[in-house]
């Protein structure tokens, strides 16, 4: 079953990088992936949100606090796990480091979406989507990672949604 999924992994990322052969595509997906870097898109956003909605100012800066907390977790299950990036496919941007999983662009960015959407950002969810996607035409991760990367945020925005808003933090 693993030897399964491992040949899915690998196809699923050849044909996303295939697509990164249109150099709109290319173009765009470097784009994205540039941007969610160090989860630097969803952080000014959330400052941005703090900026702009002064009475819900706490509720913008503790959703940027779980976004940041949820890049930060991702990358310390990155370090004990320590897959490799995909090796068969020549990637179109360079990454900070070597290992794949989970993704933490995909981490931060659904992490972004779950907490910054319930404050209202309506374009939250579609640039999380394509953030996470652009990691695959990039060819830097695995659909594995991705999905991981995204369980990790959502979970991490989930277990501090009433702290955002106001409340305690749950553990």
């Amino acid at each position: 079953m693993d030897d399964h999924l491992d040949d899915m992994d690998h196809r699923i990322v050849s044909a996303l990088r295939a697509c990164g052969g249109d150099p709109r595509v290319a173009g765009a997906a470097r784009a994205l992936s540039f941007a969610g870097e160090h989860a630097a898109l969803w952080l000014a956003a959330g400052l941005t949100g703090a900026a702009l909605d002064r009475p819900r100012r706490a509720a913008w800066l503790r959703g940027t606090a779980l976004t940041a907390g949820a890049h930060l977790a991702s990358m310390g299950v990155k370090r004990v796990v320590r897959r490799p990036r995909p090796a068969h496919v020549r990637p179109l941007v360079r990454t900070a480091g070597r290992h794949s999983f989970p993704s933490s662009h995909a981490t931060s960015a659904v992490a972004a979406a779950v907490a910054l959407g319930t404050l209202g950002s309506r374009a939250a969810w579609p640039v999380a989507a394509a953030v996470c996607l652009s990691r695959l035409v990039t060819g830097v991760h695995y659909p594995s990672d991705v999905a991981a990367g995204a369980a990790l945020g959502a979970l991490t925005a989930r277990l501090g949604a009433d702290w955002m808003r106001g409340g305690v933090l749950h553990g």
